[in-house]
């Protein structure tokens, strides 16, 4: 009976795709006008997105000094390169240091700011969340050029720090190796923790504040309602905050590049800025090995990009299911 009826609904589901893709068709001949105005769009996301894209992992088997019109295929030989280069270890090491400290500074500062701004008895929340904003509009190359200044030995936050005897002399934070990866990492956590603080901001809406009142009537204090009310409910966002946070983290290029340069002595120098370096600020320019440092970064980040979706349908789903 069951194999019967599948059997008459195959032709059924046949029509139906077959009306589908003819309706698709018809629509498509009937409106062509309109996707000639996404034309220019696709042409310039193939030209300067989807060919480097793949042009860099044909390049990262050539030994192309650049000069050349072309390269000379070495096949796996830049990978093999790039394990044993110590600079390449230093700059992925850099990186991963970043996203240890950077991410759950951002997400642990935004979220304190978000439980401060969405209470009721916050004065001046629309100021507050505008200033916090501010400066993720802000170019990151600008961010890093005027922090050059502010982090110097003659700048206000040196002056301010010998002024209260937290240290002892001017220092220049961005141009120190103890402490220039560091300064990009605050820098960094600053200009980005509003768009972190909306994130929160937009969970905390989705509390019923039913909850919160329950919470309160049975005497619960500020901790205890965070701690056993508002924070399980936030777990989902957690992740998903997190997450875009950790993919983030990596495309730090215009603002290390324009603070640091990677300096000084590779001390602060990120995976992007030793692609940059090799490919086009060395003495004899290396495309090949860098599209091949390139391909590896990109892998890195693709599986971040697989651990945000997986976990994005995870928190989906456990928001449902709550």
């Amino acid at each position: 009976m069951t194999t019967t009826i599948r059997r008459r609904e195959r032709p059924a589901v046949a029509a139906a795709r077959d009306r589908g893709g003819r309706g698709l068709l018809r629509r498509l001949r009937q409106d062509w006008w309109i996707y000639l105005f996404l034309l220019p769009t696709l042409l310039g996301y193939g030209a300067y997105t989807v060919y480097p894209l793949l042009a860099s992992w044909w390049f990262a088997l050539l030994d192309w000094p650049g000069f050349a019109t072309a390269g000379t295929f070495v096949g796996v030989e830049n990978f093999e390169r790039l394990i044993g280069d110590d600079l390449f270890w230093n700059a992925f090491w850099n990186s991963i240091v970043f996203l240890v400290f950077a991410v759950p500074l951002r997400v642990g500062l935004a979220l304190a700011l978000a439980l401060v701004l969405n209470r009721k008895k916050t004065p001046f929340k629309g100021f507050f969340r505008t200033l916090f904003f501010l400066p993720v509009v802000t170019t990151g190359a600008i961010v890093g050029v005027v922090f050059t200044l502010l982090l110097d030995a003659s700048g206000p936050v040196s002056l301010a720090l010998v002024w209260s005897g937290l240290i002892d002399s001017p220092a220049n934070f961005a141009a120190n190796a103890g402490t220039s990866l560091y300064a990009g990492i605050a820098v960094w956590v600053w200009k980005w923790l509003g768009i972190t603080l909306i994130y929160w901001l937009a969970a905390l809406q989705t509390i019923p504040q039913g909850m919160h009142e329950a919470a309160m009537i049975d005497g619960a204090g500020a901790w205890a309602e965070f701690r056993h009310v508002t924070m399980p409910l936030l777990v989902p966002f957690l992740v998903i905050i997190t997450l875009i946070d950790t993919v983030a983290a990596f495309n730090v290029f215009d603002l290390m590049q324009t603070l640091t340069g990677g300096g000084p002595s590779f001390s602060s120098e990120v995976i992007e800025i030793f692609i940059f370096r090799t490919a086009f600020q060395a003495t004899v320019p290396q495309l090949g090995y860098a599209s091949a440092a390139a391909v590896l970064f990109g892998l890195l980040t693709v599986g971040f990009a697989i651990a945000q979706a997986v976990g994005m349908r995870w928190a989906r789903g456990r928001t449902g299911a709550s």
